[in-house]
């Protein structure tokens, strides 16, 4: 059993190491983006599926409340939190819509749309990241290979592996060294 703790600990932390020093020039664009994009009054609008759902909540947790520091709330919303919306448009559209009409709502030039998607081709980030660049939004992508997402949005965050769960712990260590940056440059 310690073996094979040990043996899942490693292969996180290698594909955690790979991915972020392979992105060190991406994630410091992500940083200016969205300090760009909140010091502008804009917001950051993040989504995802099942375990990416709760990322996107999680991220969001991050910017509205705190992070490290004591500093004023940032405008970021998740667009997987609404259950009466998700199931209004899955239900009376498709379920591929469930972001993307959010987007239309609530999504304005200058904001930030960020999609989560392991796989990199979950219909409904896909047709939200697209609607998202058709709106004047910049958008960010976090998938494993890349998928189609990949190909659709401005910057997309790839993680080589196979594994589910390798990728979301990475995604996550992304976005918490995203979250720290983003207070330092515009608060210390």
């Amino acid at each position: 059993m310690k073996e094979s703790i040990l043996n899942i600990l490693e292969e996180s932390i290698d594909v955690k190491e790979r991915c972020i020093k392979s992105n060190l020039d991406l994630i410091a664009k992500a940083v200016r983006k969205m300090v760009q994009c909140l010091e502008s009054g804009h917001k950051i609008l993040v989504f995802g599926n099942g375990g990416s759902a709760a990322d996107a909540q999680h991220i969001v947790a991050e910017f509205v409340n705190r992070f490290k520091i004591e500093r004023p709330p940032l405008a970021a919303i998740a667009l997987t939190t609404d259950t009466s919306v998700i199931t209004s448009i899955g239900n009376d559209y498709d379920f591929n819509e469930i972001f993307s009409k959010q987007i239309k709502a609530i999504g304005k030039k200058g904001d930030i749309a960020w999609g989560i998607s392991t796989s990199g081709n979950s219909q409904n980030v896909i047709t939200a990241i697209k609607e998202a660049k058709k709106s004047g939004l910049f958008t960010i992508g976090m998938a494993g290979f890349g998928g189609e997402l990949a190909q659709c949005a401005d910057m997309t965050f790839c993680v080589k592996s196979d594994i589910t769960a390798r990728i979301q712990e990475t995604h996550i260590t992304i976005a918490h060294i995203i979250c720290e940056l983003v207070d330092v440059a515009m608060f210390e």
